[in-house]
């Protein structure tokens, strides 16, 4: 549920955020420290005596590569940069640009018309359905043969290798925090909650903040699209609560279950008890980090490199006033748990093997390299002279503790407009990855009954629950046979 980034920077994440990311979900047990999953390998590496026409440098070889959108323009720069960069050491690589974005709904048709790009952004809840439809190329022989695929994020990586192939690159991640505008706080007299803080901090720091009469909300949870379902799912699996299971080859829904009615309840105070959220609550991503970034609201819940981008450097807030918590725990003593996720880069497999050996060399282009420090040094540069804030993510595609993750770490203390994530959160954070299977479609259904929720006073947790699980598992769930 994220957009394409400027950079792709992290901070240090330790202590319970990689052991959260191992045997404390779902997903296949990760490894700690720097080593990259096992994969299985069968290349072999190209005799060092193979003739020149051999060489793929020699062959004329043409790539259409993921761009950012006209917008971005800022980003578009840096992608020309690296463009010219890339070309300049690949003279024969002929680049055509393509700015589509993935979408769930576009990506088959693109696909049948062979119009997809040479590589793609995607994101972690697509890992299963483009493998399994065919829409990704098994890049294991690549991946076996890359320098530096030790020091890649295994957290991140594991979401795209399965049954020991490699399916795609990461690019960054993020475990899902609330941001909190700590001046909105401080104007209504409401002490900031402790970072280990709970729902129940949570309720009465959004109720003390709201004014509903001026427009200003405590927190505006995200209302409309699959942005929705997204949010509330971070208080499910705080309550012990789990998406789906899977029962020999079949793919069950269990999101009805005590945990999700605890979930769905604690919505329920948000709006009806503490009145504390937006009165026009139908709010997409870019609609809730809007109200936060214009001081309607006090709290927000998302990733947190892009609400601090737009509150700092679009919203004119002071990063001491833009606070990242992790997700509050059910109760004291609890995890705080958000969605891990993240973007991933993969490949058409309808490419020929030429065009996809090129995009895997473009898309690792700048990855453990000099010329990626010194393009990050040149653009926190430029956004010092631009009167403008750095906000790294709280994940990234290399491991934070890997000799390139101190290089950057180097690169940020020169520094002093790159925004500085409170060390106490790092010990908090636990992320769970989302689950494998139609997540977008269990998000969308479960959009519709937080809406039901938010409209009508009165809602039943358990039935609303039992109706979205039902409709998941008829239209989703049942069209699947696990291998």
């Amino acid at each position: 549920m994220r957009k394409f980034s400027s950079m792709l920077l992290c901070l240090l994440v330790t202590g319970s955020l990689l052991s959260a990311c191992g045997g404390n979900n779902n997903a296949a047990e990760n490894k700690k420290g720097n080593n990259a999953p096992a994969v299985t390998n069968t290349a072999t590496d190209a005799p060092t005596n193979a003739p020149a026409e051999d060489d793929i440098t020699n062959r004329k070889v043409t790539i259409k590569v993921h761009y950012p959108t006209p917008d971005l323009t800022e980003i578009r720069t840096q992608e020309d940069d690296k463009i010219k960069r890339f070309q300049a050491e690949y003279p024969n690589v002929e680049i055509v640009k393509d700015d589509w974005q993935y979408n769930v709904s576009e990506i088959g048709v693109k696909m049948a018309a062979n119009e997809a790009p040479t590589f793609f952004n995607t994101y972690a809840t697509e890992a299963k359905f483009l493998v399994e439809r065919g829409w990704v190329a098994d890049v294991t022989d690549l991946w076996n043969k890359y320098e530096f695929k030790d020091q890649i994020n295994p957290v991140l990586q594991n979401q795209f290798i399965i049954d020991g192939k490699v399916f795609g690159v990461t690019q960054k991640g993020y475990v899902t925090t609330t941001m909190i505008n700590k001046k909105m706080l401080d104007d209504k007299g409401v002490a900031v909650p402790s970072m280990d803080w709970t729902w129940e901090d949570m309720l009465n720091t959004a109720k003390g903040v709201a004014d509903p009469k001026k427009g200003i909300s405590g927190i505006a949870p995200m209302g409309k699209g699959n942005e929705a379902g997204w949010n509330w799912t971070n208080f499910l699996f705080e309550a012990g609560g789990e998406i789906q299971k899977i029962e020999g080859d079949k793919v069950v829904a269990t999101f009805n279950s005590e945990a999700g009615v605890k979930a769905l309840d604690f919505y329920k105070k948000l709006r009806w008890e503490a009145n504390a959220i937006p009165q026009d609550w139908a709010l997409g991503w870019g609609d809730a980090v809007g109200a936060f970034q214009q001081g309607r609201t006090a709290m927000v819940i998302a990733g947190s490199d892009g609400v601090i981008e737009q509150a700092l450097n679009q919203g004119g807030l002071k990063p001491e006033d833009v606070l990242t918590y992790p997700m509050p725990a059910a109760e004291k003593g609890g995890k705080h748990t958000g969605v891990l996720g993240g973007d991933y880069l993969v490949i058409n497999p309808n490419a020929t093997k030429d065009e996809q050996e090129m995009a895997f060399r473009y898309i690792t282009f700048d990855y453990f390299s000099d010329k990626g420090l010194e393009a990050l040094d040149a653009t926190l540069q430029q956004r010092t002279t631009d009167g403008k804030y750095f906000i790294p993510p709280l994940l990234d595609y290399y491991s934070a503790d890997s000799e390139f993750g101190k290089k950057t770490k180097a690169v940020y203390d020169k520094f002093d407009n790159v925004y500085q994530y409170s060390p106490d959160i790092m010990a908090l954070l636990d992320g769970k990855p989302e689950a494998q299977y139609n997540t977008q479609d269990y998000y969308a259904t479960m959009s519709n009954e937080i809406q039901e929720l938010f409209s009508k006073k009165g809602t039943d947790s358990k039935t609303q629950l039992d109706n979205a699980a039902k409709i998941v598992q008829e239209k989703f769930f049942d069209t699947i046979k696990v291998q």
